[in-house]
């Protein structure tokens, strides 16, 4: 079984800022590799109308808070914010940890964010459309901010799409983010491996990565034998650190 890094997916609802922040403390004390949260407006799952927290403020909060995890946005929605802006903002963060900041992104989802924040949600199509011209911007803003990124900033595209998202993938980004089960995940990284050899990329630069439940985490080996390099284990509140403790152990 190949070795791989351990993170966590805090997911901010039905939980407090205090709590979120003794989480991710406790999280990088710990020592997983990474700690994340989500990027909506509304909860995902439970009562609809529960307590719910904004992710980029807390990421800065994070970075603050922590000092060995890499922190992240696991994943940006495009559709949400200028692009540049997202840019200085992912380079202000990773300031603020010290180098530690990956800028996850991807073309967004869930209406309900859309339709109550006044986004447009479009089509699938369209939002993978602008995902697209999006990522260019997004590198030439970071190449042009004054100072630069202080870390190595990588960017991560979450999403499965093979047709669009994994070529994107395969133009763009340092790090792609998948979802199981590992016979799917394996599929999905030869995929992108293929869209490498179109345009010219060397598989081996992009890491692999893959969000799992707690429910997966005793088939971490078969994730580490389909490629994943790095798991996220989602972890909802209340913040029960014990299945990436298992792994980190294990």
């Amino acid at each position: 079984m190949a070795r791989f890094k351990v993170g966590v997916q805090l997911q901010p609802q039905h939980t407090s800022v205090d709590e979120l922040r003794r989480a991710w403390v406790a999280a990088d004390e710990l020592g997983v590799d990474s700690v994340s949260v989500w990027d909506h407006f509304f909860p995902l799952s439970g009562e609809p109308e529960g307590s719910h927290f904004e992710g980029w403020t807390l990421l800065a909060a994070m970075a603050a808070d922590t000092s060995r995890a890499k922190v992240a946005v696991l994943v940006t929605c495009n559709s949400y914010r200028n692009p540049d802006l997202l840019a200085d903002m992912a380079r202000t963060v990773d300031h603020i940890s010290g180098g530690r900041a990956v800028l996850g992104i991807g073309a967004g989802w869930f209406e309900r964010d859309y339709d109550e924040y006044g986004y447009d949600f479009k089509t699938p199509g369209a939002r993978l459309g602008a995902l697209g011209e999006a990522l260019p911007r997004i590198k030439r803003r970071l190449a042009a901010l004054n100072p630069p990124p202080v870390g190595e900033l990588p960017i991560m595209i979450g999403g499965g799409g093979e047709k669009v998202t994994l070529r994107l993938v395969a133009e763009h980004a340092d790090w792609w983010n998948g979802f199981g089960p590992p016979e799917s995940f394996a599929h999905k990284n030869e995929v992108i491996d293929g869209w490498c050899r179109e345009v010219g990329r060397n598989p081996s630069e992009i890491v692999r990565t893959c969000t799992i439940s707690a429910d997966d985490v005793a088939n971490a080996a078969a994730f580490a034998d389909a490629g994943a390099g790095h798991l996220f284990v989602q972890c909802p509140h209340p913040f029960d650190l014990g299945p990436a403790e298992r792994l980190l152990s294990g």
